[in-house]
Parts: C-alpha cells; structure tokens; sequence
C-alpha cells in the first residue's frame, strides 16, 4: 500500500468517526427538545382540562336562565339585538280572502302557510262530505330569503325563516287587500314583505297575489354580495281519486325567459332534480288540476330544483323544493313576483302576463301536445267545450256533442275509406287470380305490376283505406292528451262514473293484476269490445283473410290491440274511454248508412266509369318512373336466376 492510499484511508476514517459523533451529539438534542414540548403539551391540555372543568363546574351551578342569558348575550355579539329579539317574539297569523282563495299567513318566516280553493273539493265517494282543495300543507310549507349582513368584519348569514316579522294588519283598499310584514334587522334597517290580493274577479287575477320584497336602509350593512337566495318547500296533497294517474301528471315545471314553451322535470314517480345555472322566468308546483306558481318578473338568476314523491296512500303526491335566487344590487330596494295558486284551466292561465303586459306562457302548464295537436285542442276542442258548457249542463252530452262535430268534420275521409275498402272486396276475385297466375317469387315483380294496372283500372288507390285513418290519429291523440288534463271534467258524473276526468269503476277487486290494476272500468271495458267488433267487420270488409300476409295481421287488429288498449286504459280517465266508445259506435254507424246506399253495384258503375276514364289518358311520369323502375327490377332477378343456374 503507496502513501498515498494511507493518507486517503485515513482521512475517510476521520470523516466517517466526526459524522458519527456529530449525528449523535444533534440526536441527543433532538430527543431532549422533543420530550421537553411533550412535557409542556401535557401541561398546556391538563390546563386546558382544568378550565373546562371549572367552567363545567361554573356552569353547573348556574340556572338555566343564566345560561340563556349568556347564549343570548353571544347571539346578540353575533348578530345584533333587533334580529335576536326577533327570534323569540310569538308569532301571528292573519287571512285574506277573495271569492277565489283563501290565503293564510304567519309572520313567523312572513310566509303563506295555507292556501284553500273555494271554488273545488278533494275527491270524495258519493254520500260523504267533501273538502276544499287545500294547496300548501301547513306542516310543511316553507318560505326561506337568505342574504349576508355585515358584524364585526365578518358576514353574517341571515335566515328569514328562523325570525318572526311584525305586521299592522291586513289593509283593505278599492278591490285589493294587502298585507305588510317586516323584519327590523338592525336599527332603522327593515326587511318588509308585501302581499296584496284583488278583488277584481279578473281571470288574470282572480288566483294570483303579488309578492314585494322591499329592502329599505338595508344596503349600508349588507355584505358583499351577487344574489339574494330564496328558498320555497311545500308537500302536496292527493286531491284526485287514483294515486297512480295524478301522481303521473304532477311534476315541476319552469320556464326560461322569453321562450314559447316550458320545461319540467318529467312526469315520473320516481325523485328528480335539476339545477339550472341560467335566468329562469317562474318556477311551478303542478299537480294534475292545480299548480303554485312563483313568478320573477326579472326573472331568478338561477334555479336548483326537484321533487320528491310520496308513497301511495300516504294521503300526499309529492314534496317540492326550489332553491332560486335574484340579482342582487345595492342601489335597488325593491324586488316585484307574483305567486299563482290556482287551476290549471287554459282560461284562466292564458290572460296572466308579466308585470310589462307581456305573455308568460303558463297555459303551457297544460299538455295539450305538440303544435299539431296542441293547436287542435287550443282552438277547437277548448272553445266548442266552453260553448257548449253555457248552456248544456252534462258533460256526457257534451262529449257526444263534441264526438259528432268531430265526425262530422271527417266525414269525408271515412267516406273515401269506406270506397276504397269495398272496391278492394269487389276486386278481391281479379286479386286471387293473379295470385294463382303467379305463384312464384321469382314472379313478384310481375305480379306486382298486375295488380298496380289492375288498381288503376278501377281507380283504386291502394292507400285509400289507410290514409283517412292516418289523418285522424292527430285528432285521436289531440283528445288522448287532452282529457286526463281538462279540469272541466274534473269532478263531472255521467251514468255510473262519478268523475269524467279519472276511472269509473264498477268492480273494485281484492287484488291487484299486474299492468291493469284493482279494478274494473266499464267504459273502458265497452270501448274495447266496441274495438274488437269493429275491427272484426273492417277486416271482413277488406276481403283480406285469404290474401297472403293479412291473415297473420287478424289476430293484431281483432284482439291484440283491444286487450293492449284495456290494459293501458284501465286507470285512464273515463272521458276518454267514452269518446272512444262513442267514436267508435258512429264510425260503425256511418260504415253500415254508407253501405246501405252504396252497394256493391254502385261500387263496379264507379269503377267501370275510371276505367273507361283511365283508357286513353296519359300515363304520369311517376307511372313511367315506377313501370321503367319494376322492368329494371324484373331484369335483374332474371339475370341473378341464369347466374345461379
């Protein structure tokens, strides 16, 4: 080993030894300053149990109005006097009514709690009393403005509804009553809430109060803030007769300024909620007939709502809740809604506008279809069912009424339908000889092009028994929509059924049969063997059952549909069942005067006429297209054929 490897070995011995020694010289401090904190911790938490103690001993021995004092004391450090005041003061409650609502108040929160309509009753069995239909649960229903206020240099949250408001009463002026409720938060500062109904017997009106919220020498101590938050909660009542269809038709609904349509949150019983970070116009608690609407006539900022439904036979439909909130401004004092509570009735919730006169759009609220159908119900079934009820008192003849217009409007296609259907019967032997001529596959094409030649000989149009029947389904479905929604059937008997807008039934069952229920509806019943019998003699009528592929579709028409249509009927309103009903008894009425005075040699007179007619006229450039289209077709399977061989 050189010098140099000594000298090296050396020095890294030396190294190695200091480190050593350094490390534990630093370790032995480290272990001395870590016991001497756990020390004077141990000493600052048995302090710090000391004083509990004490205090728990101070406080046992204090009463508890000593205790309240001291809370009340730091509620007051925290959140003034006039607001703590506020919080033990008892409560009052006041009622304004017009021929309409009846509305009560507390000023606990300075909120309705109750809101009963004169004019309708809850459902109830013939021979027992009925009730007013009562919209907001008073356990339940809660009016909440939440905003922050300045203390201290911190921002205290101010909760509306943990305070109770003073008021002077109800003033009653020339045809409105208002009621003024105010909240003092500090001094000379106040939170008041207004409320005023009329008494015009306006049906813009008539359901709705006017809700001020006004800010006065607030602004100086109010925080830094975007929004003044509003939170709205009420459960409601089941008012109809079957749980499953009202409870169907009650959802949320909103609707974004300045659109022609609303939104909601689906018609389900399942819970549901959105949270809409846009400006929304007005939120609506609807239930099938009635709805509580609050209106923004600047509309919310935002929007977090949804719903939560109650179990069946709880005696409620569903919990809602909405969450909104208003631009907030310090130099603007006072903040204009309205609040509808009231029927779904067209009516009436087409004449509400906003505070400018403009159109809102709350008669949306009910499901009158899409523009199609929505139009039919909007300007013929609604206005012919205002009329006639001025002066007819049943809404079963009305229905009748209505049912015979309806035809009488259609007529003309259940006229061509029933010509097109007995030409097809009369042609049926020329059908079945082309069948046996070509009964190949191979030969469809041509047969296919005979039968097209020999409809047009007779003037037939191969669509002409379906068309007309097309054209009704938007009427049918105009009607399907309308029904269950129409509260002018709410409540109306007829016969056996007590209430047009629900089912009749004339056999509750101690079971309950999946998809169609505990109970038997006549009139859905009837409409369905009306169905079967017609579809029986239109299918008869069609000369079908020996064609190929119609034999197959007898069962569908015959019986399938009618017992589809009884399962899905069942719980549907009676109204409907009987326009059905009788919907189908005058087509099959028109059917049999139709073919009493045009039989079947009437029938060949016509067809031989658009034969000679169809002889020398010139055939269309769709015919030579669809004949040029089928001898291309014919071509190609013959080539396909030689190519297999």
């Amino acid at each position: 080993m050189d010098k140099k490897t000594i000298i090296g070995v050396v020095l890294m011995a030396a190294i190695f030894i200091g480190y050593v020694m350094y490390n534990s010289k630093q370790q032995a401090e480290y272990q001395e300053l870590l016991q001497k904190a756990q020390i004077e911790q141990a000493a600052v938490e048995a302090q710090a149990a000391a004083e509990q103690a004490a205090m728990q001993a101070a406080a046992d021995t204090l009463s508890k109005e000593q205790l309240e004092l001291i809370e009340e004391q730091r509620q007051t450090e925290m959140f003034g006097e006039y607001l703590v005041a506020a919080r033990s003061v008892e409560a009052q409650s006041f009622t304004m009514s017009n021929d309409y609502l009846t509305v009560d108040f507390t000023t606990r929160g300075g909120m309705m709690s109750k809101v009963t309509l004169s004019e309708y009753a809850k459902y109830a069995p013939k021979g027992e009393e009925k009730e007013p239909v009562v919209l907001y649960d008073p356990e339940t229903a809660m009016f909440d403005m939440e905003f922050y206020i300045k203390k201290d240099l911190k921002n205290i949250q101010v909760n509306t509804s943990e305070y109770v408001f003073t008021s002077s009463g109800i003033e009653k002026g020339e045809g409105f009553q208002r009621l003024v409720m105010s909240l003092e938060v500090s001094a000379g500062a106040f939170l008041r809430y207004e409320y005023v109904l009329y008494d015009e017997k306006s049906p813009a009106r008539d359901y709705m109060l006017d809700f001020n919220i006004k800010l006065e020498n607030l602004s100086p101590i109010m925080a830094s803030q975007s929004t003044l938050g509003m939170e709205w909660i009420t459960k409601t009542y089941q008012n109809e007769k079957g749980f499953k269809n009202e409870n169907l038709y009650t959802t949320l609904s909103y609707r974004f300024p300045d659109e022609d349509d609303v939104e909601d949150l689906g018609m389900s019983e399942e819970n549901k909620s959105k949270d809409v970070q846009s400006e929304v116009n007005w939120i609506a608690f609807k239930q099938q007939f009635f709805s509580e609407i609050f209106i923004a006539h600047k509309n919310f900022s935002y929007a977090d709502m949804g719903f939560v439904t109650a179990p069946a036979g709880s005696g409620f439909i569903k919990t809602y809740t909405a969450r909104v909130g208003v631009a907030y401004n310090p130099q603007v004092t006072d903040y204009a809604f309205s609040i509808y509570c009231g029927p779904n009735k067209y009516a009436v919730l087409s004449k509400v506008r906003g505070k400018d006169g403009e159109k809102i759009a709350m008669e949306r609220l009910i499901p009158l279809g899409g523009w199609l159908v929505g139009w039919f119900n909007r300007y013929i079934v609604i206005p012919v069912m205002d009329f006639l009820q001025k002066y007819i008192g049943s809404f079963g003849l009305i229905i009748l009424i209505l049912t015979v217009l309806v035809k009488m409007l259609i007529l003309p296609l259940t006229y061509k339908s029933y010509l097109s259907t007995a030409k097809m019967r009369v042609i049926k032997p020329e059908l079945d000889a082309l069948n046996e001529k070509y009964p190949r596959q191979e030969d469809a094409m041509k047969k296919q092009q005979a039968m097209m030649d020999l409809y047009k000989k007779a003037g037939i149009n191969p669509m002409g028994g379906c068309l007309p029947m097309l054209i009704q389904l938007p009427l049918l479905w105009a009607l399907f929509r309308f029904f269950p929604s129409s509260i002018e059937l709410r409540g109306q008997s007829f016969l056996w059924a007590d209430d047009l807008s629900s089912y009749d039934s004339i056999l509750n069952l101690p079971f309950n049969i999946p998809w169609y229920g505990d109970h038997v509806s006549l009139f859905c019943l009837l409409m369905c063997f009306t169905m079967m019998g017609f579809s029986y003699f239109t299918y008869q009528q069609q000369g079908a059952s020996n064609q190929p592929g119609m034999a197959g579709m007898k069962f569908m028409m015959v019986y399938m549909m009618p017992i589809m249509m009884l399962v899905w009927f069942n719980d549907y309103a009676s109204g409907l069942c009987y326009y059905y009903l009788l919907s189908q008894i005058l087509t099959m009425i028109i059917m049999f005067a139709i073919r009493r005075f045009v039989d079947d040699d009437k029938i060949r007179s016509i067809m031989a006429r658009n034969a000679s007619k169809q002889k020398n006229k010139k055939k269309s450039k769709f015919q030579l297209r669809y004949e040029e289209l089928m001898r291309q077709q014919e071509e190609l399977q013959r080539q396909q054929a030689k190519s297999k061989r």
